[in-house]
């Protein structure tokens, strides 16, 4: 099977050449195609053998060839990131009107391959940067104006950050441990509790933990939905992969106080992307708001595992991160299928503004699989994000199996945390799919391409046939949470049909019987609808304030969430201006301009900051810039004199 992935890398690579090329969006459509299936055929057939993938990456820029192994944890996120990037390519960009974004999508499935399975430093760093350039490069090759330009520099900005933060964990760990293997990896006590943390920096850059959630919205709104379901499907799979193995297996002997830090931070994160997320009115900022929010709960997932294993219980350390596997993968497929909606929804003349515009008579399918996948991120039975974090809430609820009160308040506190963001979540696609796909019919609409509608219904019926058959998936992570915990907790997680936090005396669910059931309970309404088909049915306006309603009135975005937006006016900080125009008095205004925003909360107090640091520097050193040969080897001849008496010095 290491074969098929080296296949898969040469196609996108090829792809990646081609995209630039005059007349290559075909081939490089066709090979990233190709790259893809050969990478589903490698996880499916390597997931049924319950065993590793083993090669050697035949080059090194630093130390020869490099050691790759793609463990159970990382064939799991590969496969529904795979699934998620094969709709995204089929779909094709609505805005990609010039070269590069095909080129940007095989960039960045090379970087996340990569980042999946290399075991060595430096070449992990060049992966990792690739998925950061590849996903500017797609975002550009859709938009190249200075608004998209704007959110896609933020975006590298604070990615660059956190590859610093990556960087240095990686040199620390290379100088303590004399090697850029990963397999000899391992930091204990305060060095380990630092190292950790530049881990949660780095790769919490691209997951969207606190502060760096802020460059979502403008990234994912610079480009289309299948460019969002690329960054929210298989990168985020990346990053959160990365990051758990760098908690769990580099600094899983760190100071204790290290998991409580990392529950602490993924759970204001997440409570933070739920509100600003149900604030949106448009798909792809609100979804890309839910992403960061959806990424920082499986985070506090992996925060539990944490804990449990420093405690000793490695069997709800591995329910924990079992749990976070479950959750990404059901987010993967749900959210790509929302932003595949939303590019129905702009075809179809509708734009990418959330509001009420009949696009549920106009595109059934596409409704039929966006409902699935919002009820999933809703976290409504039986989809996949209901099993997740019904799995993540059991781990936490046996925090009472722990010895330490701290320990057991920081799982209380969490468990209350994700309680929230799951309240807002159902709120957040109770909106999505009331005002983006429902409504009266508008007159003169043309349907969305086919393409959208068969890839966002699959999507859907992915999420069923992941949530029914629940029970027989979790055999698939049998091998790889034996390895990690020495236990298989996947194994304990079900009991025949039923889905059991490692005992079915504590509690149980099953997915399975619940979706016959449901299918059984729904034959009545649907026998009811077709006997009362041939009755004529009345129709009558509906209640508004008195009045006959106005053509024109329906609920807003903006409508829809004011009431969550003053109950937590505190930290939304709305400001809204309103200016009208008149001529003879202001009694009679002709035009009215209404303006609404939401402040953020870390850019006035941490980036404007920071951006007004740079300016002021860049004034003071422009004088460097004097243009003069002499001035210039003047200041290179310093920096040599400056390392040659370093050197001296150190021997």
């Amino acid at each position: 099977m290491i074969e098929c992935m080296a296949v898969a890398a040469l196609a996108w690579l090829a792809a990646a050449i081609a995209g630039w090329m005059a007349g290559g969006r075909w081939p490089a459509k066709l090979l990233l195609l190709a790259g893809l299936v050969a990478l589903l055929v490698a996880d499916i057939g390597t997931l049924i053998a319950q065993r590793d993938l083993v090669g050697r990456l035949p080059f090194n820029p630093v130390n020869g060839a490099t050691p790759i192994r793609f463990d159970g944890a990382a064939l799991w996120l590969m496969l529904f990131g795979g699934l998620s990037a094969l709709a995204a390519v089929l779909s094709n960009s609505p805005l990609a009107k010039g070269r590069g974004w095909y080129s940007g999508v095989a960039i960045s499935l090379l970087g996340a391959l990569g980042v999946f399975g290399v075991q060595e430093g430096t070449a992990f760093l060049i992966s990792w940067e690739l998925m950061s350039l590849g996903g500017a490069v797609m975002l550009l090759a859709e938009q190249a104006d200075r608004t998209s330009g704007r959110g896609v520099m933020f975006m590298l900005g604070l990615l660059e950050v956190g590859s610093v933060a990556i960087f240095a964990a990686i040199l620390w760990l290379t100088a303590a441990t004399g090697q850029t293997a990963f397999s000899g990896f391992a930091l204990a006590g305060w060095p380990g509790f630092v190292v950790a943390l530049l881990l949660l920096i780095g790769f919490g850059a691209k997951l969207g933990l606190l502060p760096f959630y802020e460059w979502y919205p403008g990234a994912y709104a610079s480009g289309s939905g299948a460019s969002g379901a690329i960054l929210s499907g298989i990168i985020l799979n990346a990053a959160y992969f990365a990051l758990v193995r760098g908690l769990l297996d580099w600094c899983g002997q760190a100071h204790a106080g290290l998991a409580q830090v990392v529950l602490a931070v993924a759970v204001v994160s997440a409570i933070l992307a739920a509100l600003y997320a149900f604030q949106q009115s448009d798909w792809r900022r609100l979804l890309a708001f839910s992403s960061a929010d959806n990424a920082a709960v499986a985070v506090s997932l992996a925060g539990a595992a944490m804990l449990f294993s420093v405690h000793g219980d490695q069997r709800l350390a591995g329910m924990a991160w079992v749990a976070g596997l479950l959750h990404m993968a059901g987010h993967t497929l749900a959210k790509s299928g929302l932003l595949l909606a939303s590019d129905a929804a702009y075809r179809a003349g509708r734009g990418y503004e959330l509001r009420q515009s009949g696009l549920a008579r106009l595109m059934p399918w596409v409704t039929a699989g966006a409902f699935v996948a919002a009820l999933s991120l809703a976290a409504v039975p039986p989809t996949p994000g209901f099993i997740s974090e019904w799995f993540g809430f059991q781990s936490l609820f046996h925090g009472f199996s722990l010895n330490t009160l701290n320990a057991r308040i920081a799982l209380v506190l969490s468990g209350a945390g994700l309680a929230l963001t799951g309240a807002i979540g159902v709120a957040t696609f109770v909106k999505v799919i009331g005002l983006g796909l429902l409504g009266r019919r508008a007159e003169k609409s043309e349907p969305g391409t086919r393409a959208f509608g068969v890839n966002v219904v699959w999507l859907g019926l992915s999420l069923l046939v992941l949530a029914i058959g629940m029970p027989w998936w979790l055999s698939a992570l049998d091998q790889a949470s034996t390895a990690r915990f020495g236990s298989s907790a996947a194994d304990l997680m079900r009991h025949g049909w039923l889905l059991v936090p490692l005992s079915n005396n504590f509690a149980f669910i099953s997915p399975t019987k619940l979706a016959i059931a449901l299918l059984a309970y729904g034959a009545l309404p649907a026998l009811l609808v077709v006997a009362l088909a041939r009755m004529r049915p009345r129709r009558a306006p509906v209640w508004f304030g008195g009045l006959a309603e106005p053509a024109s009135s329906a609920t807003t975005a903006l409508t829809f969430s004011n009431a969550l937006q003053r109950y937590y006016g505190f930290v939304y900080r709305p400001t809204v201006t309103s200016l009208s125009e008149h001529e003879v008095s202001s009694y009679f205004p002709q035009k009215l301009n209404f303006g609404y925003s939401l402040a953020p909360a870390f850019g006035p107090w941490l980036f404007d900051p920071t951006v007004q640091l740079v300016r002021w520097l860049g004034r003071r050193l422009k004088a460097l810039q004097s243009g003069h040969l002499n001035f210039y080897l003047f200041l290179i001849g310093g920096v040599l004199v400056s390392v040659l008496a370093i050197v001296l010095a150190i021997s």
